[in-house]
């Protein structure tokens, strides 16, 4: 797709922000949840107004109130849909036969799509709502971490790659500070990127690249253990063969 018509496509799912995947039943409360994540990512926590999602959703004030009963509790439930699609998205594309570079790809490729969509605005919408609000805080937190554990898996599966190499980082860069370093350089790029820091300033894309140049040489490595490990099974069959 030619830049222009890509950049009118990103431009045109960011003025319709959506649940992704939001496919089954068009029931009232599925209505009510994707009024209340397009208010989300269009105005924000602070502006959202549950007339107006009731209204944008077809439905009559009092629905929401008995399906969700509180503006906190809405919020959670947007997200709670989303992440449950988006998690489950994640996990597919960990647990594929795939290169460590080629999921690192992929990953970057979902975070446009998140961008894009209005997901990254919602999650940071109630980040910063949870600063102020303890009982929204309590309930944002744990799914937060949810995210965190699944990109520790990742790196876990990374650096067992690595060991079997006989490839060891020193004792401080574990697979847990190395995570911490990717999912909190991820949450400052969302920011940066919702508040329109130019990437010329920041740099993110360049640090993008160089991870992924990093896990194109541990599959390289990766590949040529693995070819290591065939050969001596090949030369068993081959004689074998010959008694």
């Amino acid at each position: 797709m030619p830049r222009a018509r890509a950049a009118k496509a990103l431009a045109s799912a960011v003025a319709r922000p959506r649940l992704l995947a939001a496919a089954g039943p068009d029931n009232t409360k599925r209505r009510i949840l994707e009024a209340a994540f397009r208010r989300l990512a269009q105005q924000g926590y602070a502006a959202l107004s549950m007339r107006e999602i009731a209204k944008d959703a077809g439905v009559n004030h009092a629905l929401i109130n008995y399906h969700f009963r509180t503006k906190d509790q809405l919020v959670i439930a947007v997200l709670d849909e989303a992440n449950r699609q988006l998690l489950e998205r994640q996990q597919r594309m960990y647990s594929a036969p795939t290169s460590f570079a080629d999921k690192w790809k992929e990953a970057r490729r979902f975070y446009q799509t998140d961008l894009a969509s209005g997901f990254v605005r919602v999650q940071a919408e109630l980040w910063a709502a949870s600063m102020s609000n303890a009982g929204l805080r309590e309930k944002f937190v744990p799914r937060i971490l949810a995210w965190k554990e699944l990109v520790l898996g990742g790196v876990r599966e990374a650096f067992a790659t690595l060991e079997a190499c006989d490839v060891r980082l020193p004792a401080p860069f574990t697979a847990d500070v190395v995570a911490t370093w990717i999912t909190e350089f991820w949450l400052g790029m969302e920011f940066a990127d919702l508040i329109g820091i130019r990437e010329r300033e920041i740099g993110h894309n360049a640090a993008l690249d160089a991870i992924e140049q990093l896990l194109e040489t541990l599959d390289a490595q990766a590949r040529k253990r693995d070819k290591g490990a065939d050969a001596p099974a090949k030369r068993r069959v081959g004689k074998r063969g010959r008694t």
